[in-house]
C-alpha cells in the first residue's frame, strides 16, 4: 500500500506548487489517478495501446464465465479503491497534526497565505521615495554632478555585495562547524567566527576602562588593580597610543623612526624614555614605578605589535621585544638600598668587578610524558624558583618527565657585580656591591672595570646559605637589568644625570671666567696639596697626570694613550704619601694601592671560581677599576718583579689580557699611573744616578713620562721657611681671637707671678709679630682655588676640552728631543726614547686644559719642555747636573714673552724643589 501511495503524494505536491491550478482541476486530476489503476488490474488496455505480439500459452485472459458465477470483478476493484481512499484520508489527517510551522503546512495542503492585498505594499511610489525639503539640513552640502552620483552608487553596490557575501550564512552547516562557501565560492566559516568575535567584543566595550578612571584604583593593591583583564587592556590601547602618536616639539613622530631602526638593525630592545612618558601618560608612569614587572610585561607585548605594522613578519627574527627605560631621574647609592625599594624601579651607578659566563636560561618550559607522550606545557619559569611537574595531566602519569628541548624558549642569562665608584664613597667606607642580572640582549654589554648606570627592578631572592649562616630566613637581593649605560670619557651635557658631579650653567660661567686668568696656571699648581710646602715641581707633574693629555687613535688601528703616569721617588719624610692622598680626595675617579699589599692580580684582573655557579668568574684588579681615572700605587718599590712586570701593559698599551681557566678575554685600564717609591737603603745617594738608587728595572722606568726625584736637603733658610709653615698650619686651628689671653681673671699674687706675667706678654708679642709676617707673605702669594671647585674644573677640563697641536713649534721639539738623546748617551744614565717626545706633546695637552683651551699654544710648549728637561737633569748624578743645567737652559729658562715676576719665582721654586 505504501508503493501505491508515495507516487500519489509526490504528484498532489507537484499539483500544489503549480500556481494557475483550481479546486476543480485538482479533483479532476485526483479522480484520473484513481481510474488509472482500473486498467492494470480488471480489464485489458485498449487495442491501440498493445504491441503485436503473439499470445503465449502462459498468459491466458480472464475466463468469461467468472461473471456468470457471480464474482464481478469491476464490484470488487471498487471496493479497494474506496477503502484506499479512506485510508489516505486518515493518514493525511495524521501528518495534519504533525506539522509545527506555517511553511510545511503549505507545502502539504497548498494553501496560499499571502492575502491578496499584501503585495501592494511593495509597490514601487516615486513619489513618496523622497525626503521632505523642509526638514533637511544640506547647507554645508554641495550638490552631486551626475558622474560623482555614479561613482557613490558603484561604492554602494560593492559595499552591499560584500555585506550579502559576508553575512548570507547557511544555518545548517553552521550548526555543524563545516566549512561552507556561498555562490562566490569565499569560505563563510571565517565570517561567522569574525562576527562572533564582533559581538563579544561588543559586549567587553560595555565593561572597559577610560584612561582616567586608571588612577581609581578598585583593588587591595596596585598589583591586583593592574592584572585585571579590562585594566590589562587599557594600560595596552593607551601604550599603544603613546609609541604611535608622541610627537616632539618639532611634530614630529619619536618612536616610529625608533621602531624602523630597530627592525633595520633587527635589534630586540626599544628604548622609550620616562619624561616622554611622564609627560603623556602621568598614570602609567606611577604604575611603573610600583609594579615595574606587570607593566613592563604589558609593554613588550605592545611593543611587538607597533613593530608587526612595519614588519610583520618579525617575530620570526625574534619572539619578544623588551621595552628599555631610558632618562630615568631617581639615582641611589648602593648603600642606600633597602627594604621599601623593593620590587621597585631603581637606578644605581657604579664599577662592574665581576662577570660571569652567559648561560641559556629557560622561560617557557615544556615536559614530555614518558606514558602517554603528550607534550605538557608551556609553564612560565621564574628566575627565584624552579618549575616541577609532579603529575601528567592526561594519563596521570607520576614520576620524572624530560624537558622538551625543541620547543622550550631559551633566553640569554648572565650575572655582573656591581660595586660602588671609588669617587662616590664615605671616607673610611668599605665598598659596597651589589648583583646584577642581564637577560636577552643585555648580556656582555659591560666589561670588569667598567663604570655603568644600571636600570631595574630591585628583587629578593631565597637563599639557602643565609639561611644556613643565619638560623632564620634571610634572603638575597639582586637588581634584575632593564637597562644599561655605559659611561664613555666623552664629552656630555650640561644637564646629565650620569655625571659624578652637577655641572651648571652658572658652574662654566665661572670656569670660562677662571681660564681668562693669566696666572690660571700657577694658580692650579699652588693648590695642589696646599698644606704642604714646597714641592713646586712635584705638584706642577700632579697637577699634569690630573689633566692629561689627549688620547689618539691612529686609523682605528693603533692607539696612542693621552695619560700621564708620575714616578715619586725620594728621601722618607718628603711627604710623597701625602701627595698621593691628596690626589685620591681630589680626582673624581682614584683608587689607591699599595705595593707591599698588592699583588700582580690585585692589581691587574683576577680569575676565580663563582661560589654558586662552580664556574670561573673575572674579576678586575685596582688599575681595571681605576679606568678613565687615577690609580695611586705607594711602596711602588716593595713589589716583587713579577708583579711589577704584570703593569707593563697596563702602562702603555692601556690594556690587561687574561688568558687563565678557559678565559681569553682583555680589559681596559686608560688610567693614570702615581707610583712613589724610596730609594735603596733609605736615603737618595745623589753621587750616583737614577738607577743604581731604585730597584726598577729600564722598562717600567721609560714608561713613566716625568719622575719626580725629591731630596731632603739641609739649608737653614728653607729649614726656617719650613717649620714657620708648618707651626703656622697647626696654629690655623687655634686663632689668636679665640684666646682671650689678655682678659685673665686671675690676678698675680707674688712677684713671681708678676714675672711671669711679663714673660709671657713678651712671648704673645713676638708670635703676633710673627703672624703678621705670614699674613703678609700670604696676601703676597697666589690664592689656592677650594678643593672642591678645582675637582669640578678638573672633571670639566677632562670631559670638555680636547686641545689640538695646530700651532707648535714642531722644531723646537725636534731639537729637544736630539739633545736629550745626545746627553742621554754620553752621561749612560737611563735612555731616552720616542715615549719621553710623546710625554712632551702630552704635558703640552695638560697646560692648554688648565687654560680650557681647544689649542696648544707656545707658552704651553715651553712649560711642557721645561718639566720634561727637569725630570730628565733631576735624575742625573750631581757631578754632571750642573753641567746638564747650563746645556738646557735656552729650554728652561722661560721665554721672553712670558718673562715676569710670577714666572721668575715659579722657576726659583722648581729648581728648589727639584
Amino acid at each position: 500500500m505504501s508503493d501505491r501511495r508515495s507516487p500519489r503524494k509526490r504528484l498532489h505536491r507537484h499539483d500544489d506548487r503549480s500556481d494557475d491550478s483550481s479546486d476543480e482541476e485538482i479533483t479532476e486530476n485526483y479522480q484520473t489517478r484513481n481510474t488509472a489503476p482500473q486498467r492494470h488490474l480488471g480489464s485489458s488496455p485498449p487495442a491501440s495501446d498493445l504491441p503485436d505480439i503473439a499470445s503465449s500459452p502462459n498468459m491466458e485472459p480472464f475466463p468469461e464465465d467468472l461473471e456468470g458465477d457471480g464474482f464481478n470483478v469491476r464490484d470488487e476493484v471498487d471496493d479497494d479503491l474506496r477503502e484506499l481512499d479512506d485510508n489516505d484520508e486518515d493518514e493525511d489527517e495524521i501528518a495534519n497534526e504533525q506539522l509545527e510551522t506555517d511553511e510545511e503546512l503549505e507545502e502539504a495542503t497548498g494553501r496560499d497565505l499571502i492575502g491578496d492585498d499584501m503585495l501592494d505594499d511593495y509597490k514601487e511610489r516615486p513619489e513618496e521615495d523622497r525626503y521632505d525639503d523642509l526638514n533637511i539640513d544640506d547647507d554645508a552640502v554641495d550638490e552631486m554632478d551626475l558622474g560623482q552620483r555614479r561613482q557613490v552608487d558603484q561604492l554602494l553596490n560593492l559595499r552591499d555585495d560584500f555585506s550579502r557575501n559576508n553575512l548570507d550564512l547557511d544555518d545548517d552547516e553552521s550548526m555543524d562547524g563545516q566549512q561552507s562557501e556561498d555562490e562566490f565560492g569565499l569560505p563563510t566559516q571565517r565570517t561567522r567566527r569574525r562576527f562572533e568575535e564582533d559581538l563579544n567584543d561588543e559586549e567587553l566595550g560595555a565593561n572597559e576602562i577610560t584612561y582616567a578612571q586608571l588612577i581609581d584604583i578598585k583593588a587591595p593593591s596596585v598589583l591586583e588593580w593592574i592584572c585585571q583583564p579590562q585594566v590589562t587592556r587599557t594600560i595596552a590601547r593607551e601604550f599603544k597610543s603613546f609609541l604611535l602618536e608622541f610627537v616632539d616639539k618639532n611634530g614630529r613622530s619619536v618612536y616610529g623612526p625608533k621602531i624602523r631602526e630597530m627592525g633595520e638593525s633587527n635589534s630586540e630592545s626599544l628604548e622609550v624614555s620616562f619624561f616622554h612618558l611622564l609627560t603623556s601618560k602621568a598614570i602609567l608612569v606611577d604604575f611603573l614605578r610600583q609594579c615595574p614587572e606587570e607593566m613592563l610585561k604589558i609593554f613588550d607585548v605592545v611593543a611587538m605589535e607597533a613593530t608587526e605594522i612595519h614588519y610583520p613578519d618579525y617575530t620570526r627574527i625574534h619572539s619578544e621585544i623588551h621595552v628599555r627605560i631610558i632618562d630615568f631621574p631617581d639615582l641611589l647609592n648602593l648603600r642606600d638600598l633597602r627594604q621599601s625599594h623593593l620590587n621597585n624601579l631603581v637606578k644605581i651607578r657604579g664599577v662592574v668587578t665581576r662577570r660571569t659566563g652567559i648561560f641559556p636560561q629557560l622561560k617557557y618550559i615544556k615536559f614530555d610524558c614518558p606514558r602517554c607522550k603528550t607534550v605538557l606545557g608551556p609553564f612560565f619559569q621564574d628566575s627565584n624558583q624552579e618549575i616541577k611537574i609532579r603529575f601528567c595531566s592526561n594519563c596521570e602519569y607520576r614520576g620524572k618527565m624530560p624537558i622538551n628541548s625543541e620547543q622550550t624558549v631559551y633566553r640569554n642569562y648572565q650575572r655582573i657585580t656591581v660595586q660602588e665608584s671609588p669617587g662616590s664613597m664615605p671616607a673610611g667606607r668599605l665598598p659596597r656591591h651589589k648583583e646584577a642580572i642581564l637577560l636577552w640582549d643585555l648580556v656582555d654589554i659591560a666589561k670588569p672595570g667598567e663604570e655603568i648606570e644600571l636600570v631595574g627592578i630591585y628583587k629578593n631572592s631565597y637563599d639557602g646559605v643565609l639561611n644556613a649562616k643565619n638560623g632564620f630566613p634571610v634572603f638575597a637581593t639582586v637588581i634584575e637589568a632593564n637597562n644599561i649605560k655605559r659611561r664613555e670619557g666623552g664629552s656630555i651635557s650640561s644637564d646629565d644625570d650620569s655625571s659624578p658631579y652637577q655641572i651648571s650653567l652658572e658652574d662654566e660661567k665661572m670656569f670660562k671666567s677662571m681660564s681668562n686668568q693669566p696666572d690660571i696656571i700657577d694658580k692650579i699648581i699652588s693648590s695642589m696639596a696646599p698644606s704642604i710646602y714646597g714641592h713646586k715641581y712635584i705638584k706642577t707633574a700632579i697637577a699634569c697626570a690630573l689633566f692629561g693629555g689627549v688620547p689618539k687613535d691612529v686609523n682605528g688601528k693603533h692607539s696612542i694613550r693621552g695619560d700621564i703616569n708620575v714616578l715619586l721617588l725620594g728621601d722618607p719624610g718628603t711627604a710623597k704619601s701625602q701627595i698621593l692622598k691628596y690626589v685620591e680626595k681630589t680626582a673624581y675617579r682614584a683608587v689607591f694601592s699599595t705595593g707591599q699589599g698588592a699583588s700582580a692580580v690585585g692589581l691587574t684582573a683576577s680569575v676565580r671560581k663563582d661560589p654558586v655557579t662552580k664556574e670561573w668568574t673575572l674579576e678586575g684588579g685596582a688599575l681595571v677599576l681605576a679606568d678613565k681615572g687615577v690609580c695611586m700605587i705607594d711602596e711602588f718599590d716593595k713589589m716583587n718583579d713579577q708583579d711589577r712586570t704584570s703593569i707593563h701593559e697596563a702602562m702603555e698599551q692601556q690594556s690587561i689580557s687574561i688568558s687563565k681557566a678557559g678565559i681569553v678575554t682583555t680589559l681596559q685600564a686608560r688610567c693614570s699611573v702615581i707610583a712613589a717609591a724610596n730609594p735603596i737603603g733609605g736615603r737618595y745617594n745623589s753621587t750616583v744616578d737614577l738607577q743604581r738608587n731604585v730597584n726598577l728595572t729600564e722598562p717600567i722606568l721609560s714608561r713613566f713620562d716625568i719622575i719626580c726625584v725629591v731630596r731632603d736637603l739641609c739649608n737653614p733658610e728653607n729649614d726656617e721657611r719650613l717649620a714657620t709653615f708648618v707651626v703656622d698650619s697647626h696654629m690655623r686651628s687655634y686663632p689668636e681671637e679665640n684666646v682671650d689671653l689678655e682678659n685673665d681673671d686671675d690676678e698675680p699674687n707674688n712677684e713671681e707671678d708678676i714675672a711671669d706675667n711679663l714673660n709671657d706678654e713678651i712671648v704673645k708679642s713676638k708670635r703676633r709679630d710673627k703672624l703678621e709676617k705670614i699674613k703678609k707673605a700670604k696676601e703676597s702669594e697666589i690664592s689656592p682655588i677650594p678643593q672642591d671647585i678645582l675637582t669640578k674644573y678638573i672633571y670639566y677640563a677632562r670631559t670638555r676640552i680636547q686641545p689640538k697641536l695646530n700651532q707648535m713649534d714642531m722644531d723646537k721639539v725636534s731639537r729637544v728631543y736630539s739633545d736629550l738623546r745626545k746627553e742621554s748617551n754620553t752621561t749612560g744614565s737611563f735612555p731616552i726614547t720616542v715615549r719621553h717626545l710623546e710625554s712632551i706633546l702630552r704635558a703640552a695637552e695638560a697646560f692648554a686644559k688648565m687654560r680650557l683651551s681647544p689649542y696648544v699654544s707656545s707658552s704651553d710648549l715651553d712649560r711642557a719642555i721645561k718639566v720634561i728637561v727637569d725630570s730628565f737633569i733631576g735624575a742625573q748624578k750631581v757631578s754632571i747636573r750642573r753641567q746638564l743645567q747650563r746645556s738646557f737652559m735656552k729650554y728652561t729658562l722661560p721665554h721672553r714673552s712670558h718673562r715676569s715676576a710670577r714666572s721668575t719665582s715659579f722657576a726659583a721654586g722648581t729648581t728648589a724643589g727639584a
